[in-house]
């Protein structure tokens, strides 16, 4: 798995974050910046977080399932993608506070569980997990901040769309896994 899969991981990832990102922004008039940081920061410290200790338990596992391990990536990837989508198309309209410090991390917590489930599925490729880790991190930092001025401008109208093209992007990069697997 090269740099630019990280990358992509870290997109499909992020967009969860990036729709509770976008509700923040939109109607704040006041704090937009200082909103911004905080969803960066929150969001993106525990996608690496929860990604990394994924990749712990699926390096430990390793060994155990070595010859079903892309079948095993490309079922998390699947998985988690799939809910992406069907969480894009039943997604209620809410107002997120995210200058309220127990608001944001709940809200942290809740969309990092994806990225502990991405990071098993990681483990099992010769991509480095503390590497992908911070790639992962870092993207959902940069798209969670991003997000919120979108929000502000445009939220209303790409909420829901941004949460269902995170689960494309996880299920096809799942299925590039199983492919150079079974094909090479």
């Amino acid at each position: 798995m090269d740099i630019l899969t990280s990358i992509l991981i870290g997109i499909g990832l992020a967009m969860d974050s990036s729709a509770v990102s976008m509700a923040g922004g939109i109607g704040r008039k006041a704090g937009l910046a200082k909103a911004s940081l905080l969803a960066g920061l929150f969001f993106g410290g525990f996608q690496t977080g929860m990604f990394f200790i994924g990749g712990l338990g699926g390096e430990s596992l390793k060994s155990m399932i070595s010859g079903i391990d892309h079948w095993v990536a490309f079922l998390m990837l699947a998985f988690v993608g799939g809910k992406m989508l069907y969480e894009s198309r039943h997604m209620e309209d809410k107002r997120v506070d995210l200058l309220d410090a127990k608001v944001l991390l709940f809200l942290a917590l809740a969309t990092s569980i994806d990225a502990l489930a991405v990071g098993v599925g990681v483990a099992f490729t010769d991509r480095s997990v503390f590497e992908s880790a911070i790639i992962v991190g870092i993207t959902t930092a940069l798209i969670s901040s991003a997000s919120v001025f979108i929000g502000n401008r445009f939220g209303a109208v790409l909420e829901g769309k941004a949460e269902g093209f995170g689960g494309i992007v996880l299920v096809l990069i799942g299925m590039n896994i199983l492919l150079s697997h079974v094909l090479g």
